[in-house]
């Protein structure tokens, strides 16, 4: 018989609680696949639809509309009730994934993608907030392995999946096969989960903040995409700029801010936000540009540099499993991001080094080193943020990290390839490139270090109740 565990909705059984963590992280499986999955297809893509000039808004498109509205739909779970908006985003996700799958031309295509990454980005927060009030931080340890390898298997995996459904269904099929996925999903969803509604209160929507962020994060995002081209940076630059001078002064005054900056006031979000922004950069480097530098300067095919980065996958896996059920065992977490961050800078201090020459077993064992300080710093980072806010702000804070690894991958692919095409296009220029990217990376991974440094370790709390406030570990953060 499964034993109860504390749960919002009075007592739920732990079989019935992993049901429902499964089904989440279905949820968010499907967004992460989706962010990915047509990169491989993308050839065949232009070969039917046209529109070559047109090719990376395919992705940017979804990339875009998924950070921006990640702290809107954070904000929104956290006032009118998580699994009604996530329900909501599912249906969203699901129905333009089918709109994908019908476009005719690459401009439709596009612009059913930004509709899609809309509903991505709700599925991925609403997911990880759900999880935060059905599983006690206390207890979340023992789930770190199963969402860790969801994670990888997203971020890592997808190109494979694409690849393979490109060449045996078609790539409209990408995008078919989250119908059947998106309603299985939406009804365990409706069924699985026991979540209590939120307390009745007057709520005032932030608008004005809400689309200056949008703004802030979309100019933010095109502006990694223009880096080197002097003019449309410095206008991007601008804008992005005055919308997040106007977002400061519009959340001060707000009633209910979309992104409440009395959050930051916080050492751990802030620190946690330092952290989640370092891991994006270093991650989305090693995963784009260590096959880079494999196919260009050493000959590698395409499936094996894939193939390759296996290690940093199954370190990721193992690192957080451990690092999860020693959390639970001992309430203790500030020693995992303070080694994570430590790890960091050795792998990358070891990336810096490769040259033409250099054995595989070497760039595995680098890759292992990178992957075994995510997992030690992702998941417990996600912990430590939701658990130093009051339950009632797990959405915005759960957004808050969701959004800043985002930024922290975007921005750092965009500054990496610079970097990397700095030396020209010669093997030894690719080389001399990927030292310097690894040089940043590792300087980036000491300042993790840094603010990993200056967590400070409060009592996970033990129960999720809607109506527990958190006010004491809350104001401890300070």
């Amino acid at each position: 018989m499964s034993s109860p565990v504390s749960s919002p909705s009075g007592v739920l059984s732990t079989s019935r609680l992993r049901v429902a963590f499964a089904v989440l992280l279905l949820s968010m499986l499907l967004a992460m696949l989706d962010s990915t999955v047509v990169g491989t297809a993308m050839p065949t893509i232009v070969a039917e639809l046209g529109g070559l000039d047109h090719l990376s808004w395919v992705v940017t498109a979804y990339t875009l509309t998924t950070a921006a509205s990640t702290p809107i739909w954070g904000k929104l779970g956290d006032l009118y009730g998580r699994k009604g908006v996530h329900l909501s985003a599912l249906v969203i996700f699901t129905l333009s994934s089918v709109a994908c799958g019908f476009a005719q031309d690459m401009g439709q295509l596009i612009a059913f993608r930004a509709v899609q990454g809309l509903g991505g980005g709700g599925l991925t927060v609403g997911a990880l907030s759900l999880i935060g009030v059905l599983v006690p931080p206390r207890e979340r340890g023992r789930y770190q392995g199963m969402m860790a390898a969801f994670m990888a298997v997203g971020q890592i995996g997808g190109p494979l999946f694409g690849g393979m459904i490109t060449t045996l269904l078609g790539w409209r099929w990408n995008f078919y096969l989250n119908l059947p996925l998106g309603l299985l999903v939406i009804a365990a969803t409706a069924i699985v989960l026991v979540v209590p509604p939120v307390p009745r209160r007057e709520v005032h929507l932030d608008l004005r903040g809400a689309f200056l962020l949008t703004v802030a994060v979309t100019g933010l995002l095109l502006l990694t995409s223009t880096l080197g081209h002097t003019g449309p940076t410095a206008v991007l630059a601008l804008i992005t700029a005055g919308a997040l001078v106007a977002f400061v002064v519009v959340e001060r005054r707000s009633a209910d801010p979309v992104l409440p900056l009395s959050m930051f006031a916080r050492r751990n979000t802030l620190m946690t936000t330092v952290i989640t922004f370092v891991a994006g950069a270093v991650s989305f480097g090693a995963i784009t540009f260590i096959p880079v530098f494999q196919q260009n300067v050493q000959g590698a095919t395409a499936s094996d540099s894939g193939l390759l980065l296996l290690p940093m996958t199954l370190a990721v896996v193992v690192a957080s499993q451990l690092a999860g059920r020693r959390s639970s065992r001992t309430g203790r977490y500030r020693a995992f991001p303070i080694a994570g961050a430590l790890f960091l800078t050795a792998g990358c201090g070891v990336l810096a080094t490769l040259h033409a020459g250099s054995p595989v077993w070497i760039i595995g064992i680098a890759l292992a080193l990178v992957g075994f300080g995510l997992g030690l710093s992702t998941q417990m980072v996600m912990l430590i943020a939701q658990n130093s806010v009051p339950v009632g702000e797990i959405g915005v804070a759960t957004a808050n990290t969701t959004m800043f690894r985002t930024i922290g991958g975007a921005l750092g692919t965009s500054v990496f390839g610079l970097l990397l095409t700095a030396g020209g296009a010669s093997a030894q220029g690719l080389v001399t490139g990927l030292s310097h990217i690894f040089v940043v990376a590792g300087i980036l991974s000491l300042l993790a270090l840094a603010a990993a440094w200056r967590i400070r370790e409060l009592p996970l709390r033990r129960t999720t109740g809607e109506s527990e406030q958190a006010t004491a570990p809350a104001a401890g953060a300070r």
